[in-house]
């Protein structure tokens, strides 16, 4: 096999091409992931969708990326992680102009699967490649764009699907991708080098059954939970023993690692890497927590305020900006003074922002009082994705690259999903509990005949929307019975954001402190690294 040189004698003379590159087919699967959530009401008309369907659009998407990027990333280790790039962004993109063609539910459903097996096959490789290509003083820029990317692509979704819609139909929102994904291959195949760590090509089929079947039943539990009532799915299949069921084949999963000794799908030695070890946990904790932050704001604009949909991603994407820019400089402050300390400035930060959102915000504060809390979350953001991969890849064997990225982000991905589920559901209690108060003090300025009837709506009020106006009142009764409703609804919504945000700061702290527990690797000689790296050499795929 022909010998391909590593990042200390370069596979390519212009690594920030091919991370661009790669990083455009990483934006688009990203993007997606969150561009479907603003055309909910365009589909259901579009395509005589129903509402759990459209749910299951978006959700199903997310279910199979997730679940995935273990196996994905070990691809990456066997088979090259140009290769299995190349293969991502096909499928992306032909699923893509699948998704624009569809014609009913089912067929945009199964269009949304592939789209997620695609962008679960190219999700790893960028990771990877960042450790094959970059030398150790270069990845913290290097990683500074993929934390750029990873914060800004959830929130320009919105965005770009407003316009989109506002413009064109919702079909192109996936049509979009195709251009994009047929020249980003085409690039690739011009411009990115070939790329593996020269291991087996033995895949651990059964691991690979046991980790994609438990990852399957603990998201799909915690995605599918609150729609099911955290109850009975259908017959004696109950949510709780679905997300069990997962649990179980998880720890199967783990024992068949250690009892496999080579090549398994996760080697067990990633976690003898201190760092790595205490990168997964803090990811796990981090995404629990942070994932609260847009996910209540967008709520909170739009059901509480009355935003519309594109003017809350106007709002949200100063932020977005903020943590573009952010990313790029933390990335710069890691390669200097380590990855460690720039994170753990960046998750106090979070923490600040999210108590300055909770000082500034009321039942009537418009986008003005979000900013300050914003900027400042946005700056933190930046200096939390870029050097938390940083830190969590810093003496990753390059033969594990793969592997290890595959871990990593799929353990950031299930504490996104946690922690959208819990606080999700911790949001909605609070709610439910403050709106019949809130309505009780509201009810005082309507006349006596319609307090009865304004206490009921209350009652059954969905867990996301004020009280309906009831049918039969006049034009005035009906205006008052709505304001008053509206009020009571944006003053519970607002109480119920303030704890989950406090619940949300409390969990970040958590990160904070446990980011002590990350060493600071020695800053090796250029001679030593280039020798310490000879054998991690990469083999061509020919």
């Amino acid at each position: 096999m022909t010998e391909v040189k590593t990042a200390e004698a370069p596979v390519t003379q212009r690594p920030w091409l091919v991370l661009a590159i790669m990083c455009v087919g990483f934006f688009m699967a990203l993007l997606d992931g969150s561009i479907v959530n603003i055309a909910i009401p365009t589909l259901i008309d579009g395509l005589d969708a129903s509402y759990d369907q459209v749910l299951w659009i978006i959700d199903g998407y997310m279910l199979v990326f997730s679940v995935l990027l273990i196996t994905t990333g070990r691809l990456g280790d066997i088979y090259g992680y140009r290769r299995l790039f190349l293969i991502g962004i096909t499928l992306f993109t032909v699923a893509s102009a699948l998704c624009g063609l569809s014609e009913s539910p089912d067929w945009l459903l199964a269009a949304r699967v592939l789209q997620g097996l695609g962008g679960a096959l190219l999700f790893p490789q960028v990771i990877s490649s960042i450790l094959t290509i970059f030398p150790p003083q270069l990845r913290g820029r290097a990683f500074g764009l993929f934390g750029a990317i990873v914060g800004f692509a959830p929130i320009v979704g919105p965005v770009v699907g407003g316009f989109l819609l506002a413009h064109l139909s919702w079909r192109w929102i996936f049509f979009i991708n195709v251009p994009i994904g047929i020249v980003t291959a085409l690039l690739a195949v011009r411009y990115v080098p070939v790329m593996r760590p020269g291991r087996s090509n033995s895949l651990d089929l059964t691991g690979v059954a046991l980790a994609t079947a438990g990852l399957t039943g603990i998201v799909f539990g915690l995605i599918e939970g609150e729609r099911y009532d955290w109850g009975t799915i259908t017959g004696p299949i109950s949510i709780a023993s679905v997300i069990i069921a997962g649990v179980v084949l998880l720890v199967l999963f783990v024992l068949w690692q250690h009892r496999r000794k080579t090549d398994s799908l996760m080697p067990l030695a990633l976690f003898n890497a201190r760092n790595f070890s205490v990168g997964n946990g803090v990811g796990f904790i981090f995404q629990l927590g942070m994932i609260a932050i847009a996910f209540v704001l967008v709520l909170y604009l739009q059901t509480a305020r009355g935003y519309s949909a594109l003017e809350t991603a106007a709002v949200m994407l100063p932020n977005a900006i903020l943590t573009a820019v952010g990313s790029t400089y933390a990335g710069r402050l890691s390669d200097k003074f380590g990855g460690k300390y720039v994170l753990m400035a960046g998750l106090a930060m979070l923490t600040v922002g999210l108590l300055v959102l909770v000082a500034s915000t009321d039942a009537h504060s418009d986008a003005w009082s979000l900013l300050p809390g914003l900027i400042i979350i946005g700056i933190a953001s930046g200096a939390t994705f870029a050097p938390l991969q940083q830190a969590t890849m810093d003496g990753v064997n390059p033969q594990l690259a793969g592997a290890a990225s595959g871990v990593s982000n799929t353990t950031r991905q299930v504490g996104g999903v946690l922690g959208t589920a819990v606080l999700g559901a911790l949001l909605s209690a609070r709610i439910n509990a403050d709106l019949p108060e809130e309505a009780q003090e509201q009810a005082a300025q309507l006349p006596s005949e319609l307090r009865d009837q304004f206490l009921a709506a209350a009652d059954s009020a969905g867990n996301f929307s004020p009280p309906s106006v009831p049918s039969g009142l006049s034009v005035s009764e009906a205006d008052l019975f709505r304001r008053l409703g509206d009020d009571a609804f944006a003053t519970s919504f607002t109480h119920a954001m303030h704890v989950t945000f406090l619940v949300a700061a409390a969990v970040l702290i958590a990160a904070t402190v446990l980011c002590g527990l990350f060493t600071t690797p020695p800053r090796a000689e250029p001679a030593q690294e280039t020798a310490g790296e000879e054998d991690t050499r990469s083999t061509s795929e020919d």
